[in-house]
Protein backbone atom coordinates (compact mmCIF):
# COMPACT_ATOMS: atom_id res chain seq x y z
CA UNK A 1 0.00 0.00 0.00
CA UNK A 2 1.50 3.68 -0.93
CA UNK A 3 0.93 6.14 1.61
CA UNK A 4 -0.98 8.02 -0.69
CA UNK A 5 -3.83 5.26 -0.48
CA UNK A 6 -4.52 6.02 2.97
CA UNK A 7 -7.09 8.01 3.97
CA UNK A 8 -6.45 10.88 6.58
CA UNK A 9 -7.80 9.90 10.42
CA UNK A 10 -8.28 11.15 13.81
CA UNK A 11 -5.33 9.06 14.65
CA UNK A 12 -3.46 11.39 12.56
CA UNK A 13 -3.95 13.94 14.34
CA UNK A 14 -2.32 15.35 17.57
CA UNK A 15 -5.46 16.04 19.34
CA UNK A 16 -6.46 12.62 19.36
CA UNK A 17 -2.96 11.40 20.71
CA UNK A 18 -3.04 14.69 23.30
CA UNK A 19 -6.60 13.22 24.40
CA UNK A 20 -5.44 9.43 24.65
CA UNK A 21 -2.47 10.06 26.62
CA UNK A 22 -4.07 12.75 28.99
CA UNK A 23 -6.75 9.00 29.95
CA UNK A 24 -3.89 6.99 30.08
CA UNK A 25 -2.15 9.37 32.35
CA UNK A 26 -4.86 9.55 34.43
CA UNK A 27 -5.49 6.07 34.90
CA UNK A 28 -2.20 5.46 35.56
CA UNK A 29 -2.23 8.04 38.50
CA UNK A 30 -5.43 6.06 39.91
CA UNK A 31 -4.57 2.23 39.29
CA UNK A 32 -1.16 1.74 37.96
CA UNK A 33 -2.38 0.93 34.34
CA UNK A 34 0.63 1.34 32.01
CA UNK A 35 -1.66 1.63 28.93
CA UNK A 36 -1.96 0.11 26.03
CA UNK A 37 0.45 -1.57 24.34
CA UNK A 38 0.75 -0.58 20.22
CA UNK A 39 0.72 -4.61 18.61
CA UNK A 40 0.92 -6.26 21.82
CA UNK A 41 3.31 -7.44 23.91
CA UNK A 42 4.68 -10.40 22.62
CA UNK A 43 5.47 -7.65 19.14
CA UNK A 44 7.37 -5.65 21.53
CA UNK A 45 9.12 -8.76 23.05
CA UNK A 46 10.52 -9.77 19.47
CA UNK A 47 11.77 -6.02 19.09
CA UNK A 48 13.64 -6.17 22.30
CA UNK A 49 14.82 -10.07 21.30
CA UNK A 50 16.31 -8.72 17.77
CA UNK A 51 17.87 -5.85 19.69
CA UNK A 52 19.37 -7.84 21.94
CA UNK A 53 20.55 -10.26 19.25
CA UNK A 54 21.58 -7.54 17.28
CA UNK A 55 22.34 -4.15 18.38
CA UNK A 56 23.28 -5.09 21.79
CA UNK A 57 25.92 -2.63 21.61
CA UNK A 58 23.87 0.66 21.13
CA UNK A 59 22.31 -0.01 24.50
CA UNK A 60 25.27 -1.13 26.35
CA UNK A 61 27.44 1.83 25.20
CA UNK A 62 24.63 4.52 25.42
CA UNK A 63 21.89 5.95 27.56
CA UNK A 64 18.58 5.73 25.52
CA UNK A 65 16.04 8.68 24.53
CA UNK A 66 12.61 8.29 24.00
CA UNK A 67 10.62 11.19 22.00
CA UNK A 68 6.74 11.87 21.63
CA UNK A 69 5.03 15.39 19.88
CA UNK A 70 2.53 14.63 22.58
CA UNK A 71 3.40 16.17 26.20
CA UNK A 72 1.16 13.35 27.68
CA UNK A 73 3.13 10.38 26.21
CA UNK A 74 5.92 11.54 27.63
CA UNK A 75 4.40 12.77 31.11
CA UNK A 76 3.40 9.00 30.77
CA UNK A 77 6.67 7.36 29.81
CA UNK A 78 8.64 9.06 32.67
CA UNK A 79 5.91 8.20 35.44
CA UNK A 80 5.96 4.53 34.23
CA UNK A 81 10.32 4.71 33.89
CA UNK A 82 10.05 6.39 37.04
CA UNK A 83 7.63 3.62 38.64
CA UNK A 84 10.21 0.90 37.47
CA UNK A 85 13.69 2.69 38.63
CA UNK A 86 14.52 2.92 35.32
CA UNK A 87 17.30 5.51 35.12
CA UNK A 88 19.15 5.32 32.08
CA UNK A 89 16.46 6.44 29.86
CA UNK A 90 15.28 10.00 29.03
CA UNK A 91 12.36 11.03 27.42
CA UNK A 92 11.68 14.33 25.71
CA UNK A 93 8.92 15.93 23.75
CA UNK A 94 10.23 16.32 20.07
CA UNK A 95 8.27 16.47 16.60
CA UNK A 96 10.28 13.92 14.68
CA UNK A 97 9.40 14.98 11.41
CA UNK A 98 10.69 18.74 11.77
CA UNK A 99 12.85 18.79 14.68
CA UNK A 100 16.07 16.94 15.81
CA UNK A 101 15.64 14.42 18.89
CA UNK A 102 18.11 16.53 21.41
CA UNK A 103 21.45 15.09 21.98
CA UNK A 104 22.07 13.45 25.41
CA UNK A 105 25.46 13.92 27.64
CA UNK A 106 28.62 13.82 25.92
CA UNK A 107 26.87 12.69 22.74
CA UNK A 108 27.99 14.47 19.42
CA UNK A 109 26.04 14.93 15.82
CA UNK A 110 27.49 15.63 12.41
CA UNK A 111 26.36 15.11 8.96
CA UNK A 112 26.56 11.52 9.29
CA UNK A 113 23.85 11.02 12.24
CA UNK A 114 23.99 11.18 15.69
CA UNK A 115 22.42 7.70 16.55
CA UNK A 116 23.31 3.81 16.73
CA UNK A 117 19.62 2.57 16.67
CA UNK A 118 16.82 3.73 15.84
CA UNK A 119 13.03 2.06 17.14
CA UNK A 120 9.99 2.63 15.56
CA UNK A 121 6.45 0.74 16.79
CA UNK A 122 3.73 2.40 15.10
CA UNK A 123 4.62 5.79 14.58
CA UNK A 124 5.55 5.70 10.83
CA UNK A 125 1.45 4.19 10.91
CA UNK A 126 0.43 7.10 12.82
CA UNK A 127 2.35 9.58 10.32
CA UNK A 128 0.65 7.73 7.37
CA UNK A 129 -2.56 8.97 8.88
CA UNK A 130 -1.88 12.73 9.00
CA UNK A 131 -3.27 15.16 6.42
CA UNK A 132 -1.61 16.28 3.68
CA UNK A 133 0.47 19.75 4.60
CA UNK A 134 0.00 23.47 3.54
CA UNK A 135 2.41 22.38 0.21
CA UNK A 136 0.10 19.30 -0.28
CA UNK A 137 3.08 17.07 0.79
CA UNK A 138 1.94 13.60 2.23
CA UNK A 139 4.33 13.59 5.76
CA UNK A 140 5.00 10.64 6.00
CA UNK A 141 6.70 10.70 2.22
CA UNK A 142 9.54 12.78 4.21
CA UNK A 143 9.94 10.08 7.13
CA UNK A 144 12.52 7.86 5.68
CA UNK A 145 14.64 10.66 5.02
CA UNK A 146 14.57 12.03 9.09
CA UNK A 147 15.77 8.30 9.72
CA UNK A 148 18.52 8.09 7.54
CA UNK A 149 19.83 11.56 8.57
CA UNK A 150 19.86 10.84 12.53
CA UNK A 151 21.06 6.95 11.49
CA UNK A 152 24.71 6.62 12.40
CA UNK A 153 26.39 4.52 9.43
CA UNK A 154 26.42 1.31 10.16
CA UNK A 155 23.50 1.88 12.50
CA UNK A 156 20.03 0.08 12.39
CA UNK A 157 16.37 1.42 12.08
CA UNK A 158 13.76 -1.65 13.06
CA UNK A 159 10.19 -0.66 12.66
CA UNK A 160 7.46 -2.63 13.04
CA UNK A 161 4.06 -1.75 11.29
CA UNK A 162 0.37 -3.08 10.67
CA UNK A 163 -0.28 -0.75 7.66
CA UNK A 164 2.74 -2.45 5.64
CA UNK A 165 3.47 -5.37 4.90
CA UNK A 166 7.32 -6.17 4.82
CA UNK A 167 7.93 -5.51 1.02
CA UNK A 168 5.86 -2.17 1.17
CA UNK A 169 8.47 -1.16 3.77
CA UNK A 170 11.70 -1.80 2.14
CA UNK A 171 9.65 -0.46 -0.79
CA UNK A 172 9.81 3.49 1.26
CA UNK A 173 12.96 3.17 2.86
CA UNK A 174 15.28 1.34 0.54
CA UNK A 175 16.38 4.06 -1.80
CA UNK A 176 19.14 6.02 -3.19
CA UNK A 177 18.32 8.40 -1.42
CA UNK A 178 18.29 7.23 2.33
CA UNK A 179 21.25 4.72 2.06
CA UNK A 180 19.57 1.97 3.89
CA UNK A 181 20.00 -1.64 2.86
CA UNK A 182 17.63 -4.41 4.19
CA UNK A 183 18.96 -6.10 7.83
CA UNK A 184 16.69 -8.89 8.80
CA UNK A 185 12.49 -9.49 9.29
CA UNK A 186 11.07 -10.34 12.47
CA UNK A 187 8.60 -13.67 11.73
CA UNK A 188 5.26 -12.30 13.35
CA UNK A 189 2.14 -15.41 13.55
CA UNK A 190 0.38 -15.62 10.27
CA UNK A 191 -3.42 -15.88 9.75
CA UNK A 192 -5.13 -16.79 6.89
CA UNK A 193 -8.60 -15.03 5.78
CA UNK A 194 -9.85 -15.89 2.44
CA UNK A 195 -7.67 -17.56 0.87
CA UNK A 196 -5.19 -14.94 2.02
CA UNK A 197 -2.17 -15.43 4.31
CA UNK A 198 -0.18 -12.82 6.24
CA UNK A 199 0.04 -11.30 9.78
CA UNK A 200 -0.98 -8.61 11.99
CA UNK A 201 1.99 -6.72 11.76
CA UNK A 202 5.31 -6.34 10.24
CA UNK A 203 8.86 -5.41 11.41
CA UNK A 204 11.90 -5.22 9.23
CA UNK A 205 15.27 -3.87 10.57
CA UNK A 206 17.17 -1.69 7.78
CA UNK A 207 21.47 -1.02 8.05
CA UNK A 208 22.70 2.70 7.00
CA UNK A 209 25.51 2.24 4.37
CA UNK A 210 28.79 3.09 5.91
Amino acid sequence: MDTSELEPSKLGTKEHWDNVYDEELENFSENGDEGEIWFGKKAMNEMVKWVNQHALHALISHQLLGIDYSEGAVQLAQSVAHSRNLTAITFRVCDFLHEDPPLLADQKANQNGAWDLILDKGTYDAIALMEKDENGRIPAEGYPMRVAKLLNPGGHFLITSCNFTDFELQTKFITEETGLEYHSRIAHPTISFGGSIGSACSSVAFTKSA
